[in-house]
């Protein structure tokens, strides 16, 4: 199943996430930052860990774990699984669920009931 999540994903549409963060409460200049930032997403997987890297002009992130393994990361928990993961970034719980529709990765964040979708094609 993660072989379908594996390569590169270019971000091709974000909805809400402006909204997203800053029901996070991110501040104004990060936002805007966030909301002009076009990530690359580079899914692999290395023996029994999956490795998740977001690179940016303005952040680079990496995360590896076993699937269903809880782990920590700089500010957040994750648990990834098959097809999502949770975060808790900043002692507040969001979660991330990422799948693949029409051959496109649809990445959905909630936290609270606000919502962002964003949209990564492969590259």
């Amino acid at each position: 199943m993660v072989d379908a999540f594996c390569g590169t994903w270019k971000l091709v549409d974000s909805q809400n996430f402006d909204e997203y963060m800053k029901a996070l409460g991110v501040g104004f200049a990060t936002r805007q930052v966030g909301n002009v930032t076009k990530p690359t997403v580079e899914i692999s997987q290395d023996g029994d860990k999956v490795v998740i890297k977001t690179l940016s002009t303005f952040r680079n992130t990496e995360i590896s774990s076993k699937l269903g393994e809880e782990f920590d990361e700089t500010t957040t928990s994750w648990n990834l699984h098959s097809d999502k993961h949770l975060e808790i970034w900043d002692e507040k719980e969001t979660k991330f669920v990422r799948e693949i529709k029409d051959g496109k990765l649809v990445a959905t964040l909630t936290f609270e009931g606000v919502q962002a979708v964003r949209t990564y094609e492969k590259a």
